[in-house]
């Protein structure tokens, strides 16, 4: 093999999807002529973006490591890609003593307050330790954990480790590009961070909506790629009806989630009356619709944010609309607080409560556990606001106008009213009800992104598959026959 070099960095073995994926493009790549090397944990990290409250308690992992997870993980990441035989590289073997001690009394030293900012020589190093500290306790803030402090430092520890394993692999070995899953969090992110800065090309991937996709992103995370990607790369799309027909049947398949392997309801409730008296209230008033996130995910940095947090942003507009009784505001709380992969430990309508013992009579909440169609709800509505979920382009697909504050990735596509400051957010809450719905310029753009996202950016693996709905993730692959150019337009874009 003299083709360019890669590196297949998976970082954790027992992430089951991502053994799967990550394996077959090291022997689809292997096929095509690159040479493939692949990094993995052997148990050395304090703390990963796999480790989760629920199965490793604070104080199990106050001598970590090893992590509880960690021998069934590390066994898992041998069995399957050292049957490649293909180079392996372990973190723990490219660590020495001297860094692991540089790493602890750095961790050791930083006060919490400067943990989140903290920099290794450019590398945002911090701002994972802390996005995958928060992810393990499931929530969006620290308060009320009295461990805490302890989980950061680990964290960053983990961070620090795995920056100084990947110089010493770079310093080793020479790669033109680097592939791995999500892009955030530790280790992955801290992979991408001295990747880039080394000059080494970053693909990251993540499981997409639609059953046996996936979206690989260039350079860095699609938390940002999305954000920042130019609207030159779909806004000329070719558009036509079949095109429209095609993009408006599978968002109408999404309020049940029939094509997709990521979903939150099977038997969503659609009707206007019964979704009206499941909140509490009638749409006689222009209702305006808040969707939120999980308020625990991807807590990164973006400079375009209204407000410093979800949280602020949704106290700050309840008090809003309760200067303005004319209108009314049904905040809808993502479904995912519940029904996702990591249930939230942090529930917005408990916080609601807290800072609003009693809520403004214009103002209604329905919890994730309802089975209220975000769809129904928003059709019946004036406008919907949202701060990043990516439900943004589907309500703007429907021709509904969409508010956004945060970092969500219809944010300057030219068909939402975004918003970079409070002043903007007020002064575009200023003018609700709005006058109508998207005009036909904005609508085509919102479907042509919609099409782009959906069926451009989400590419076709098809020999990964689900056994059923929600379960276990399997490679449906025959022989090696199967991953050769020419066979899956997936694998060969």
């Amino acid at each position: 093999r003299r083709g360019p070099r890669v590196l297949v960095a998976p970082g954790a073995g027992g992430f089951h999807v991502g053994a799967l994926l990550e394996s077959s493009l090291a022997v689809a790549l292997t096929l095509r002529g690159a040479e493939a090397e692949v990094l993995l944990c052997d148990s050395a990290l304090p703390g990963c973006q796999l480790t989760e409250i629920e199965t490793a308690s604070p104080q199990s992992l106050s001598t970590a490591p090893p992590q509880p997870r960690c021998a069934k993980c590390e066994k898992r990441g041998r069995g399957v890609f050292g049957a490649l035989e293909l180079k392996l590289h372990w973190i723990g073997h490219l660590l020495n003593e001297q860094k692991k001690a540089e790493a602890s009394e750095v961790s050791r030293s930083l006060s919490p307050d400067r943990i989140g900012d903290f920099e290794l020589n450019g590398l945002a190093v911090g701002e994972h330790a802390v996005a995958g500290a928060l992810r393990y306790f499931a929530r969006g803030d620290f308060e009320g954990e009295p461990h805490a402090e302890q989980i950061v430092r680990a964290y960053l520890r983990a961070a620090l480790w795995t920056v100084f394993a990947v110089e010493e692999l770079l310093d080793r070995s020479t790669y033109e590009v680097a592939c791995f899953n999500h892009g955030i969090y530790v280790p992955q992110g801290l992979i991408g961070e001295v990747c880039r800065k080394r000059g080494v090309r970053v693909v990251n991937w993540n499981p997409a909506y639609r059953k046996s996709s996936f979206i690989f992103s260039h350079g860095d995370s699609y938390h940002h790629t999305m954000i920042s990607e130019p609207v030159s790369s779909w806004e000329d799309i070719a558009w036509s009806d079949v095109l429209e027909r095609e993009t408006m049947e599978y968002l109408q398949s999404r309020r049940a989630g029939t094509q997709d392997w990521i979903w939150f309801h099977a038997e969503p409730e659609e009707e206007a009356e019964k979704i009206a008296r499941a909140i509490g209230t009638s749409f006689s008033r222009p209702t305006i619709a808040l969707l939120t996130n999980v308020m625990w995910d991807a807590q990164l940095h973006y400079r375009s944010n209204a407000f410093p947090s979800m949280l602020a942003w949704v106290q700050e507009t309840i008090r809003y609309f309760e200067r303005r009784p004319e209108l009314q505001l049904v905040i809808r709380v993502h479904p995912a607080e519940l029904r996702g992969g990591i249930p939230s430990r942090q529930l917005m309508a408990l916080e609601i409560r807290k800072a609003f013992p009693r809520l403004p009579p214009n103002v209604f909440v329905v919890g994730p556990e309802s089975q209220v169609s975000t769809y129904g709800l928003v059709e019946q509505c004036n406008a919907a606001i949202i701060y990043n979920t990516k439900t943004g382009m589907e309500i703007s697909s429907l021709g509904i106008p969409v508010i956004v504050a945060g970092e969500a990735w219809i944010r300057g596509k030219g068909f939402s009213l975004d918003a970079s400051s409070p002043d903007d957010y007020f002064r575009i809450l200023d003018r609700l009800p709005l006058s109508g719905p998207l005009s036909a310029d904005q609508l085509r753009r919102a479907r042509k992104y919609a099409y782009h996202f959906f069926f451009r950016r989400m590419i076709p693996v098809p020999f990964i598959e689900q056994s059923e709905k929600g379960g276990p993730f399997k490679l449906s692959c025959g022989s090696l026959k199967d991953l050769l150019p020419g066979r899956l337009k997936g694998l060969d874009v």
